[in-house]
Formats: structure tokens, C-alpha cells, sequence
């Protein structure tokens, strides 16, 4: 890297597209071959972590893009940081770009807070805990040194050798490498590409799938005998413990690991009662209070090595903090002062609101949200959407009293904490009744659920995204509620039939017949006992296609093709899963809750890895049969109308065409 020619001026590019305009910009460093790429991640978080980093308190938390985030990409010859900034309404990427750079430039001239480097190494060492606690994570430390050309030994000295880094060293390597004019510059604005050109189908020939076949290379695989890994299943009795507090449900796993933890508390409301608590949460974040500002609040929670974020989910919202177990209950504390202190401020919510109002717009223009958008719709139905979304006059409307005012009311609700960590259960007890979210005054609150929509008729909606390609999903609902005696021939009938490479939907509609570039299947059972089990199927190709894949899909869910070596294969990999698969830490708390949602007092994962075994054709074959049986179907489409073939949708049920705002809510 040494000898390539420095760049000297930058490199600038423009691309054109529907989707959301954006500046990137980008410099190049040593690869992880050389020493110098061990400050380029620290350098990075410096520059943005989420939290205090010069870009998080500068741009994002004063409102002055959209949105600014940054991130390091080290590869074994170079690597790149990266910086990339989404404009506000009215707002030029030329001056996004100019707020990217200024603050590249207090870098290099090191004016920021002295203790911003020490912070960002514990937090650092905070983030290697937690990827320890994966095995994934551990191999992959393996795989990349080999890949780094390094000694094992050298990568697990990592951590000792980032101790010692100072400001002095980030400031150096900054200059040495993130010049003024030794970067490259793209800018991602919305348009039309003149050079974009329509290239014909070609005609396809369906090919024979040869599924009775293996290479050499997994027969001499298969024929090792190793001995296999044994399952490990939870048992809530021994691995977690619950408790009660006056209007609190307590949850409680020991973490054995390491010094982590987190503390989540849980509320039976979200954004079904009050759509503007979404908003309330996001304006709070912005906030400080009489006694720390909102840039302080940043920085105590960076120096703490701990993390909070409020979530406001449809029925249930959450108030979660997590990090360094030993600084957990300041951390929670400082959050708590923030709820209930926090001072409002009209410019910061006139911001916010535009900020809302320019990301709704974006939103129209990604296809994964405007599929996402018409799911929702049609899973739930118009009723849902306006209830759970505020239009754009009434987000206008929100005052800071109202909001904030949301906020506080959180706590005083019936709640359940969540907690995974090394302190003991009577600690936890204590830290939550000394906690500003315990009182004997809770007001209870009733889970709510929400009911999908029946497939009583076929139904056909279509919302048009000007693109080349569609997205279609088959659902059907006819309120089948959850068995437990049919878990493991459901989830044989999702391996076998759609849920991977091996599947007959990704060999058919994928391969052999060449009709989507994406397709799959599940059907899922419902989480709560109101609801039913949901069949839905995905499709992605070309507009052109539509007729063909559609048709395609149907043939093989009417007649399935039967094939016993890929229900063997099938077999063998969910029996693998279960023999490997490991709920540890807070994920068993979780699935604590959503087993008691279905009337279980276990998870089923023991009793479907003991029936896979049994099970034949014959039992995927009737739940394919129930599918069929059932008939009607409700279909979303999302793609270009002018080019979708309408005449044939309407022969699979009324066709209603969707404007986005019906979609949205807004």
C-alpha cells in the first residue's frame, strides 16, 4: 500500500436512482496486514459511535442532517473509513458533505473531549465480551486471523495493545491518514440514469434438477463418523427465576460469562393506544434535563460503558439499559432523571418533526418499506394503519407538554423487568424497588392482541412502485389456532417445502425454472392463542414474470413434488439445528414469555427433536394439504402497474389498487 500512488485530489462520482439521495465519503488505510489499521476502528468510533462521538453530538444530535454515521471496513490489503450523511428537507449533500468533513477536521486538530478515547476503549472492550458470548463470533476471530496474515497470539493482544492508545495517537494517525483531499466522494441523488438501458429477456430452458446426486466431496464427507454434538434444551424451572414485586414481574438468568448486563422493563402498551409515543420517545432522546444537558447525558453513558434505548412497539414498549453490569443501576438512573425531568425544548421538536416528515417521504421511495407498508395493510387491514399511525397534520399538531408528558405516564404503569447478569437476584430486587419505576400506585395494564385478517375470499392488492422487478406474497389465514402436537410437521413442511436452498420453492422456482430471483414459503405459527397460523409465500422477479411465477408457485404447492432424498436432507439439517441450536442469556427470559403467550410451560424444541425422526412424506403432505384445502388466498403485489399484467390478477380474486397513503397512514 506504501508504493501505490496518493491520492491528491478527490475522487468524485454521482449515481443516480429512486431510492433516498445521500453523500458518501470515503478514505483509504493500511489493511489489517499493518499495524497502523489497529487505530483505524478506534479513530472511527471517535468520530461516530452512536453515542458521544463527534458526529453523534455535532450533527445528529443537533439536528443538522437527517441523519450522519460512520464506520471502518478493514480488509487484509486496505481498508476504508467511511462516513455517509443523509440531507434534511431543503438540505444540499454539498452541505452535508461540508458538515462531514468539519468534522474530520476537529479531528485532526484533536478538538474533542480528552476522555473520549479512553471511553471508546472500554467500550470497545465491552463490545469483545459480548461477541465471546457467540460461538460464531469466536470462530470468526480465528478465520480473520488467518485471513490478516497474523499470529494468534498477536490478535489476542489486541485489547492490551488499544489500552495504551492515547489522543495523541488518534490525532496522529487522523492526519496521517484523512487529508482534506485524499478522500472519495459519491454522491446518491434521486433521478433517472440516462446510460440505464432494457435488455430483453432471454428465452429460458427449465432444467432437470438432480437431486439423487452428490459429488465425491460430500460422499467422502457423509462417510465420516464424528460423533454428533448433543442437544441442550431449556428448562425455565433451572435456567431462569421469577419473582413478584408489588405490581412488577420480575425475570431473572445469571450471566456466568462475563460482567455484562442488561435490564429491560416492559410495558403492555404501545402504539396501538397512543400512536404518538413513538414520536414522545424519539423527542426525549434529544433532551437534557435541569441538572445535565443532553450532550452530557451522552457522554456519561459512553464513559459508563453502558447504553439505554427506548422502544415503542405496537402493543408493548420498552425501557432497556445495558452495559457494564456494575454501572448499571447509575445508568438507570440517569434514564429514569431523563424521563422525568427532561426539559422540553420547541426548536428540537420542530426539527424532529421535519426530520419525521422528510424520512415518511423517504420511505415511499425504498421498496422494502412500501412492501412492508402494503404487508401490514393487508394482514391488518385500514383500521389498523390509521389507528396505529399519526397522519402528518396530526404529527404537526404534538406539543412538547403532551409528549413528554407520555413519557412520564410510562412509569407509572404496571411493568415486567428483564434482567441477564452476574448480580444476584436479591441485588436486582433491591436496585428495581429503589427504582423510580416502583411504587405501590402501579396502574395495571391489559396485553393487547392484535388480530390478523381472516382470508374468507380471495382478495387481490396492488400498490405501484415504479421499478423493474415486483414483490408478491401469498397469504392465507383461516384461524387455525396453534397445536402443539403439530409443531414438528410444520416445521419438516417449512424445510422441506420453503425455508432454504434445499427447498422445492428455491430449486423450483430459482433454478430449475429460472422464475424469481427470490421465493420461499413458510407457514407459521401464530405467537398467542387468538390468532392462526399464517401461510405465506414471497416472490421477487421481473414485472414480465408475474403470470408465469405466480403459476409456477401454484403448481408446486398443488402438486408438491415428493422427493425422499431432500425430505432425508431436510430432516437431517432441522435434527442438526436442534442438536446445536443454544437459548442462552436473555433470549431464554424471551422465549420465557412468548411460550407462556401459547399456553406452554416449555418450549417444544425437545419434543419436535424427538418426533423428526418419525415423521414421513405422508406427514408433509397433509400440511400441505390443509394449505390447498383451504383455497382462498390474499394477495399483496408491489411493482411497476403500468407493467404488471392486471388483466391476469383479476383472476385471482377483485383486484383493489393501493395509493401509498392508504399504505403508510400518512
Amino acid at each position: 500500500i506504501k508504493e501505490e500512488k496518493p491520492i491528491t485530489e478527490p475522487i468524485v462520482k454521482e449515481v443516480l436512482g429512486q431510492n433516498a439521495e445521500f453523500v458518501t465519503l470515503a478514505w483509504r488505510y493500511p489493511g489489517e496486514k499493518f499495524p497502523e489499521s489497529e487505530l483505524a476502528e478506534v479513530v472511527g468510533s471517535v468520530l461516530y459511535n452512536g453515542m458521544a462521538g463527534l458526529i453523534d453530538l455535532d450533527l445528529n444530535q443537533q439536528q443538522k442532517t437527517l441523519s450522519a454515521y460512520g464506520y471502518t471496513y478493514s480488509r487484509t490489503d486496505h481498508g476504508e473509513l467511511l462516513l455517509l450523511g443523509h440531507p434534511q428537507e431543503g438540505q444540499t449533500l454539498d452541505q452535508v458533505k461540508e458538515l462531514l468533513l468539519a468534522e474530520v477536521a476537529k479531528l485532526c486538530a484533536g478538538d474533542f473531549d480528552d476522555t473520549l478515547v479512553a471511553s471508546t476503549i472500554a467500550n470497545m472492550k465491552l463490545d469483545a465480551m459480548k461477541s465471546l458470548e457467540r460461538n460464531g463470533a469466536r470462530a470468526m476471530q480465528y478465520v480473520n486471523s488467518f485471513i490478516s496474515c497474523h499470529d494468534w497470539a498477536y490478535d489476542a493482544g489486541r485489547l492490551d495493545r488499544l489500552a495504551k492508545v492515547t489522543k495523541e495517537d488518534v490525532v496522529a494517525w487522523a492526519n496521517e491518514y484523512l487529508g482534506q483531499n485524499n478522500y472519495a466522494l459519491v454522491y446518491k441523488r434521486v433521478g433517472t440514469d440516462p446510460n440505464d438501458k432494457k435488455i430483453e429477456a432471454p428465452k429460458i430452458t427449465p432444467i432437470e434438477t438432480n437431486r439423487d446426486k452428490q459429488s465425491d466431496f460430500l460422499t467422502a464427507y457423509a462417510a465420516r463418523e464424528a460423533a454428533p454434538i448433543e442437544p441442550s434444551f431449556v428448562d425455565y424451572t433451572l435456567d431462569m427465576s421469577t419473582a413478584q414485586l408489588p405490581g412488577i414481574e420480575v425475570l431473572y438468568k445469571k450471566n456466568t460469562l462475563n460482567d455484562i448486563g442488561s435490564l429491560s422493563i416492559t410495558y403492555d402498551t404501545g402504539s396501538l393506544d397512543d400512536p404518538a409515543l413513538g414520536v414522545a420517545s424519539d423527542y426525549i432522546e434529544y433532551l437534557g434535563t435541569p441538572t445535565r444537558s443532553a450532550e452530557e447525558i451522552s457522554k456519561e453513558m459512553y464513559a459508563l460503558a453502558c447504553d439505554f434505548s427506548i422502544a415503542i412497539g405496537t402493543t408493548q414498549s420498552s425501557i432497556s439499559v445495558s452495559g457494564l453490569d456494575e454501572n448499571l443501576g447509575k445508568a438507570l438512573e440517569i434514564v429514569e432523571d431523563l424521563i422525568l425531568n427532561a426539559q422540553p425544548n420547541e426548536d428540537i421538536l420542530a426539527g424532529l418533526k421535519d426530520d419525521i416528515l422528510k424520512a415518511r417521504a423517504v420511505n415511499k421511495t425504498e421498496q422494502s418499506s412500501c412492501m412492508q407498508g402494503l404487508l401490514r395493510y393487508v394482514q391488518y387491514g385500514p383500521e389498523f394503519i390509521s389507528k396505529t399511525t399519526l397522519s402528518n397534520k396530526e404529527l404537526l399538531s404534538l406539543d412538547s407538554d403532551s409528549l413528554l408528558s407520555k413519557m412520564k405516564s410510562l412509569l407509572g404503569y404496571q411493568h415486567k423487568v428483564l434482567y441477564y447478569g452476574p448480580s444476584s437476584q436479591e441485588a436486582l430486587l433491591a436496585l428495581v424497588e429503589g427504582s423510580n419505576t416502583s411504587s405501590d400506585g402501579l396502574q395495571p395494564l391489559e396485553e393487547t392482541i392484535i388480530l390478523q385478517q381472516l382470508t374468507t375470499e380471495p382478495a387481490v392488492y396492488v400498490a405501484n412502485y415504479d421499478g423493474r422487478q415486483f414483490r408478491y406474497y401469498q397469504i392465507q389465514n383461516v384461524g387455525k389456532t396453534f397445536d402443539p402436537t403439530q409443531a414438528a410437521r410444520v416445521e419438516l413442511f417449512n424445510e422441506y417445502f420453503g425455508g432454504s436452498m434445499n427447498s422445492i420453492v428455491f430449486q423450483e422456482m430459482r433454478e430449475a425454472r429460472a422464475l424469481a430471483y427470490s421465493a420461499s414459503a413458510r407457514y407459521s405459527a401464530p405467537s398467542d392463542l387468538e390468532n392462526g397460523y399464517l401461510f405465506n409465500a414471497f416472490i421477487a422477479s421481473q414485472n414480465d414474470k408475474l403470470q408465469k411465477a405466480v403459476e409456477g408457485f401454484d403448481d408446486i404447492i398443488g402438486d408438491m413434488p415428493q422427493v425422499e432424498e431432500n425430505l432425508a436432507i431436510a430432516k437431517t439439517a432441522l435434527e442438526a439445528r436442534y442438536r446445536t441450536k443454544r437459548t442462552i442469556g436473555a433470549a431464554v427470559l424471551r422465549g420465557y414469555l412468548a411460550n407462556r403467550k401459547l399456553g406452554l410451560s416449555e418450549p417444544l424444541d425437545k419434543e419436535v427433536y424427538e418426533a423428526l425422526q418419525s415423521l414421513t412424506m405422508e406427514d408433509v403432505l397433509a400440511v400441505k394439504d390443509e394449505i390447498v384445502s383451504n383455497g382462498n388466498y390474499r394477495y399483496a403485489i408491489l411493482g411497476d402497474v403500468k407493467d404488471l399484467d392486471m388483466d391476469y390478477l383479476k383472476t385471482l380474486g377483485p383486484v383493489k389498487v393501493l395509493s401509498l397513503e392508504e399504505i403508510f397512514g400518512y
